[in-house]
């Protein structure tokens, strides 16, 4: 079988524009819609919306690839890297090189792409490895770079990349590509098309030993953000990680071929519900905000504990909604005062419940 490098047509895709007006149209809209919602944040609500965005994306993009960051730690590290207030919480090798990397992306979006920059980027991702041959530098190894799965005995060969001899070349032509089709280059391209070519293209070279399919989402974000000359912020790893197994099977069948409609329309697809979510979390921020003033004066610290708790879990909040149980968990309370502090906070209009008795579930009203 033949991979798509090594097709006659290689690197030139194939796709219908046509199945991508739409959603680029739609994905330009939404930008202006997120844009105008974050304007009612004020400073601090920004600087903390930037963060838990930034935080969640490293930390999602860490989780596809099956290793697990904590989020409170990538939190304090992008906030010391941006500038902004922290707790100085210590993070680890991994935790803190992950959070830079995003944080440089933020900073540096505007900048063309260049083999200095993916090598800064893959030493930041890297840090703290003592099993790499290479760090910061494209892989040199001479045998096969395999995406691999199953026994030693019998492994299950998912993708083979170009050879390492390969890559200088590959990865220059790639460069150039991308800086070409950047808005003001010499052939500029749509923003969910040039992303989506970016991220498959990067992926099928995978020009490094390891964190190839974290600095290629990063490489997706910079595309989107480029068009729109801004930061997107878009939620573009924890979207993928929602459809993890999807995304390697588009990603699988895109390497066997340059004809590539399919994947376009699966990765438009995900940009525009990613970027869904960020306007969600931008709305939700605002309505917390406005929650917290109405209720303001009114709960007791029991109270404020268990809501504080309840809204830290974000939009979709506690799995199952809050049980009484859980509020004694939260708060401490004997289960009469527990009983009674839940009953006041429906009365406050600050709780919705649903059930009765031991089923009795509550939900924040926003």
């Amino acid at each position: 079988m033949l991979w798509n490098w090594q097709l006659p047509d290689w690197p030139h895709f194939h796709f219908e524009k046509s199945c991508l007006r739409d959603a680029e149209t739609e994905f330009l809209k939404g930008s202006g819609v997120v844009v105008g919602a974050m304007q009612h944040l004020d400073k601090d609500a920004n600087q903390h919306l930037v963060v838990q965005l930034m935080s969640q994306e490293t930390v999602e993009s860490s989780a596809i690839e099956g290793e697990v960051l904590d989020r409170a730690s990538v939190q304090s590290s992008i906030a010391r890297h941006l500038g902004f207030a922290t707790d100085r919480r210590r993070s680890t090798p991994t935790e803190a090189g992950a959070a830079e990397l995003m944080a440089d992306l933020y900073r540096h979006y505007a900048a063309p792409l260049t083999d200095q920059s993916l090598f800064e980027w893959h030493a930041m991702l890297m840090n703290g490895r003592r099993d790499l041959d290479v760090i910061g530098r494209y892989r040199t190894h001479a045998e096969a770079m395999q995406i691999i799965s199953g026994p030693i005995h019998a492994p299950h060969i998912h993708f083979e990349a170009p050879p390492s001899r390969s890559v200088p070349s590959e990865m220059a032509q790639f460069i150039g590509w991308f800086n070409r089709t950047a808005p003001g280059g010499i052939d500029p391209l749509p923003a969910i098309e040039r992303a989506a070519i970016a991220h498959l293209w990067f992926e099928t070279i995978h020009p490094f030993e390891d964190g190839n399919g974290r600095i290629g989402r990063a490489i997706a974000e910079k595309a989107l953000a480029q068009t729109l000359a801004g930061p997107t912020l878009t939620a573009l790893a924890a979207t993928i990680n929602t459809y993890k197994k999807a995304y390697y099977l588009e990603l699988h069948r895109a390497s066997k071929t340059n004809q590539i409609e399919n994947w376009m329309v699966w990765f438009s697809q995900v940009v525009l519900e990613a970027q869904s979510r960020t306007l969600r979390n931008i709305r939700f921020l605002i309505e917390k905000t406005r929650f917290l003033d109405r209720l303001r004066g009114k709960l007791n610290i029991r109270q404020e504990k268990a809501l504080l708790r309840m809204l830290a879990e974000g939009p979709d909040g506690f799995q199952g909604g809050l049980s009484a149980q859980n509020y004694r968990s939260i708060t401490g309370a004997t289960s009469a005062t527990a009983t009674r502090d839940l009953v006041d906070l429906v009365a406050l209009g600050a709780l919705i419940r649903t059930g009765e008795n031991r089923y009795a579930r509550y939900s924040l009203r926003l």
